[in-house]
């Protein structure tokens, strides 16, 4: 445990940026009125498939002084021993007695990243149930080093150091062994291939073909209609979204 740490002083700010979860970029390029274009993510080697979960991106940040901090994309909900906690989109209730459990941190902050998904959290919690049941899975986890030298910076050195690579992801092997230590099931892993499809209707084929139904319904009346793919790097050093909705509505659009 470092003793040079300590939520209760840290400014929450700067803790909250160098946290959040970087935008991943779509397969291919957005365009005007959402016409995707012929630009595509490159990827070098195995690309790991993983279904992507329309749901709240959740953040449970683990700190070197032995206490935790709950998160939404965009704010700070909740610290360990709290008695009052934000109540959006259910993150604490949900996770608040998960993070209690989980392993501490001696040097570095660890940032576990969950997609909660059902109950009321999005207007498609229905395509993963029917009875309003709660689910999360586990899609990352960052390892943010130099925290001193991190807390020198200003709130936007922060969102351009994470929006240009700063964090440290796990790659695939460490991903799996967190995901046993922490006792979280990752999102479902659909396959590994060698490469992925280039042109934009080809795209839209191999989706439908990756993913006819969710993985992660959590009742029988689920309506099962999943958002898409996450595509990775073994490393993760290249990761890219491959949504249902980009290719319908570019698919409308250009008919």
């Amino acid at each position: 445990m470092s003793d040079d740490f300590s939520v209760r002083s840290c400014d929450l700010n700067k803790l909250n940026s160098m946290t959040k979860y970087p935008s991943i970029p779509t397969y291919h390029a957005l365009g005007d009125r959402g016409v995707l274009l012929d630009k595509f993510v490159s990827f070098n080697g195995e690309v790991i498939l993983t279904e992507k979960v329309d749901g709240t991106n959740s953040r449970i940040i683990i700190l070197p002084d032995g206490n935790y901090v709950l998160g939404s994309r965009e704010e700070l909900l909740f610290a360990k021993g709290d008695l009052i906690g934000n109540p959006a989109l259910g993150i604490v209730e949900a996770l608040h007695s998960v993070a209690d459990l989980l392993p501490q941190s001696e040097h570095n902050i660890i940032v576990v990243y969950l997609e909660l998904y059902g109950g009321k959290v999005t207007a498609a919690s229905k395509q993963y149930t029917a009875q309003q049941s709660i689910g999360w899975r586990l899609f990352d986890v960052a390892v943010i080093t130099d925290i001193t030298m991190l807390f020198t910076k200003s709130v936007q050195q922060l969102a351009s150091w994470r929006d240009n690579g700063g964090q440290t992801f796990l790659d695939e092997d460490q991903l799996k062994k967190a995901s046993i230590d922490f006792g979280f099931e990752l999102t479902p892993r659909l396959a590994t291939v060698e490469a992925l499809p280039v042109s934009i209707e080809e795209t839209y084929e191999f989706l439908k073909q990756m993913l006819p139904k969710t993985l992660l319904a959590l009742d029988e009346g689920a309506g099962g209609r999943g958002e898409g793919i996450v595509a990775r790097t073994f490393s993760r050093s290249t990761i890219a979204k491959i949504r249902f909705e980009d290719y319908e509505r570019h698919t409308k659009r250009r008919q």
